[in-house]
């Protein structure tokens, strides 16, 4: 089954081919970093009519690097929620009229599904069951994981995503957009030790997180030093310290309270070194393994919409003939294959 996957969920479109036997076709990426720089975060509007532009070229191309036609298409998966409600319609409007056009079924996909599958298309891929630890822009999630659509939320972010935290940090110190990678970046000239954060809601029973605090914490610190360069690259050094030692305390805790052994980390903060290699020394202290998918499926993209659409649609799931985005949807509430 050849499967077109459309990703349309914020600021980048994403579209990709996958086979149900063969894997990963084609796929291929625009992302709107450049339109939404000078406003610091992603504007809606602008992201909306991006997706416009750029979605049927996308789909154009990726049929021509695969050599196949629109013949060859057995099923149509797309982004239909969390995400920006007139973004999500492009993609779910454009895949839902392909769908009829070409008489074949057509698949909504869930964005945080999509991301913790992304792992799925490496050849080193996880057996069921494992925990996720689900880290993006807007979201931070442990998931348990027993089957495809098999989910139990362990714990979720409170308040802000480890991502916003990133970004709003990266922001108070000046940095660029996003601002994830601008403040990793400059954490690398940082020098260890020098400010000591705090580890939010770890010194309490549970798995929830909460960055706003932490977040607080940075301005505060910022403010009552003189801000050189050297100043905001410690600062930044230990805000991500900070993070990444959260987010493997709570990961830690959850495979504990699983007693499984295998550990996903998804989402475009994945792809954070010290968050990877914080995970990293924890997993192979407790004899766990630990997976993740290349750098580029940490981000948003097609390739893991198609997957997971392809693997529901293999079970006979689609959907109705209607378009719908959902802007919330939490990831229990999907159905089981």
């Amino acid at each position: 089954m050849y499967v077109l996957g459309i990703e349309t969920s914020c600021d980048e479109t994403g579209v990709a081919i996958f086979h149900s036997k063969k894997g990963l076709i084609s796929h291929f990426l625009h992302s709107q970093i450049a339109i939404h720089a000078e406003y610091g975060g992603v504007v809606p509007e602008l992201a909306s009519r991006d997706h416009i532009r750029k979605l049927v070229p996308l789909i154009q191309q990726t049929l021509k690097d695969s050599g196949l036609t629109s013949k060859d298409i057995n099923g149509i998966a797309y982004t239909s929620g969390p995400g920006l409600i007139g973004a999500l319609l492009v993609g779910a409007a454009t895949a839902r009229s392909l769908a009829w056009t070409w008489q074949i079924p057509a698949i909504a996909v869930h964005h945080m599904e999509g991301h913790l599958l992304a792992p799925m298309l490496e050849k080193n891929a996880p057996d069921f069951p494992f925990v996720a630890l689900l880290v993006s822009g807007g979201h931070t999630l442990l998931v348990e994981v027993t089957a495809i659509g098999h989910y139990e939320i362990l714990g979720e972010s409170l308040d802000d995503a480890a991502g916003e935290a990133f970004d709003k940090t990266a922001k108070m110190l000046g940095l660029g957009y996003p601002g994830g990678p601008y403040l990793s970046k400059l954490a690398e000239k940082g020098t260890p030790n020098r400010f000591k954060f705090p580890r939010p809601m770890t010194n309490r029973p549970g798995l929830d997180f909460s960055f706003s605090g932490l977040k607080t914490f940075t301005k505060n610190t910022l403010l009552s030093t003189p801000q050189s360069d050297q100043d905001k690259a410690d600062i930044a050094l230990a805000f991500q310290q900070a993070v990444a030692e959260t987010l493997t305390i709570k990961c830690k805790r959850a495979l504990e309270q699983t007693q499984l052994n295998r550990l996903v980390i998804a989402g475009g903060v994945s792809a954070n070194t010290q968050i990877r290699a914080a995970l990293k020394t924890m997993t192979e202290n407790k004899n766990a393994e630990l997976f993740f998918p290349r750098l580029e499926f940490c981000t948003d993209n097609g390739a893991m919409i198609a997957y997971a659409g392809c693997q529901r649609l293999l079970t006979g799931q689609q959907e109705s003939l209607i378009i719908e985005g959902r802007p919330r949807w939490p990831i229990n509430e999907l159905n089981r294959p």
